[in-house]
């Protein structure tokens, strides 16, 4: 493994270089530096495209069924299991009030679960505890003193909270005839990217419209995630278009892997999710996918992939720093929250 590791991180990007040009000569906070990535290991991941309802109760219901069975596998047990965004609430800003609940989770700090004033919270981490995976808590409307947002959670095997993350960017869109969207009507953005570290590699979080976005997913591999996981919802009018385009146009372009976690398709719903949930590895081929319907999509993360893609095609050691900015090096301080 030690092998592996070093393989891995020979392949991560040089160090920033000083240049000159007239972008750079632009004020810029230094880029923050972060812990080293824990080594990369091969890891079973599981997504749970759920048919969720109306009823709060029930949803939390039925996630601990199909995390249960997601945890369990096929054929081996899984490492890592994801749920869809607002997983326990209709998706739409009429409902994000009424299902809104306080996490109050503060990073850096210790945080009793059995204290949460969440019960999807208290509900997530005795379910991750009992199946020993790690568990994204797809998202949820979350509320506090400056508004509501869109956040997912991680809990890890023993039923901690390690960390959220508020959806940056907020979904909306407004395609003539097909269809209108306003996030932010009701919710705030978040103001940090996200990952997490675990046994078996660093891991980015982002939430469904995020993805649209590049610089999240290659600030997140430059940080050495072997993945980037949206819990997602798109539609359908935005998912033909472009839900298996960006997983597999952010995966290539930041040789790593990419996932998106879907709800299954609720006709009956206000609002139609596309499904589809999907695993794509670092040379753009699906590793998973599904339908529309209620299902669980499995699928191994080699890093070797990784390492092998980033060799054979060295993109990241032939960035030309000298004529464009550094992404990584422009990004804000302290924009990253990290368990």
């Amino acid at each position: 493994m030690s092998a592996l590791l070093a393989s891995f991180t020979r392949h991560l990007p040089l160090p920033i270089r000083t240049f000159t040009s007239p972008l750079r000569s632009m004020s810029q906070p230094a880029w923050k530096t972060f812990a080293p990535a824990p080594a990369p290991k091969p890891f079973r991941l599981a997504l749970v495209q759920m048919l969720g309802s109306t009823d709060k109760d029930y949803n939390l219901k039925h996630a601990r069924e199909l995390i249960l069975k997601a945890a369990k596998g096929e054929d081996k047990k899984s490492d890592v299991v994801v749920l869809p965004e607002c997983f326990n609430s209709p998706y739409g800003v009429k409902y994000f009030p009424e299902y809104a609940e306080r996490i109050d989770f503060v990073p850096g700090k210790p945080y009793d679960v059995s204290k949460s004033p969440s019960k999807t919270v208290q509900a997530l981490s005795a379910v991750a505890k009992e199946a020993g995976v790690w568990l994204i808590g797809g998202s949820m409307p979350e509320k506090d003193d400056e508004g509501l947002y869109n956040t997912a959670m991680v809990y890890n095997p023993s039923g901690d909270l390690v960390t959220i993350h508020r959806k940056v960017h907020l979904f909306d869109i407004d395609i003539p005839g097909k269809m209108t969207f306003k996030e932010s009507e009701v919710l705030v953005g978040g103001k940090k990217l996200t990952y997490f570290d675990t046994e078996f590699g660093r891991i980015g979080l982002g939430i469904c419209y995020d993805i649209r976005f590049p610089e999240q997913a290659i600030i997140a591999a430059h940080q050495g995630c072997v993945i980037m996981i949206y819990p997602s919802a798109f539609n359908m009018t935005t998912g033909p278009m472009h839900w298996e385009l960006l997983q597999r146009g952010r995966a290539v372009d930041n040789q790593m892997y990419v996932s998106m976690c879907s709800p299954a398709r609720n006709l009956d719903a206000d609002y139609h999710a596309w499904g589809h949930s999907m695993i794509v590895d670092p040379y753009g081929n699906i590793v998973g996918s599904t339908d529309e319907k209620e299902s669980i999509v499995y699928g191994d993360i080699d890093p070797q992939k990784i390492v092998d893609m980033r060799a054979g095609i060295p993109v990241r050691s032939q960035k030309r720093y000298d004529i464009y900015p550094n992404l990584t090096e422009s990004a804000v301080v302290g924009q990253w929250a990290v368990c």
